[in-house]
């Protein structure tokens, strides 16, 4: 079963529930990212000289 949550905040990249596992990122925030951007995002914060 594949159901539409929402969007990427920082991409618009659908993101979807598969089989009841959300397939993204959801922040305190209450923010929707999918991975990639997530992770890019997480290295940002961790080493903004990059």
């Amino acid at each position: 079963m594949r159901e539409l949550v929402g969007s990427c905040k920082r991409c618009n990249k659908e993101i979807y529930c598969l089989d009841g596992f959300f397939n993204g990122i959801h922040t305190k925030d209450k923010e929707i990212y999918c991975f990639d951007c997530y992770e890019s995002e997480e290295k940002k914060e961790k080493d903004p000289q990059d």
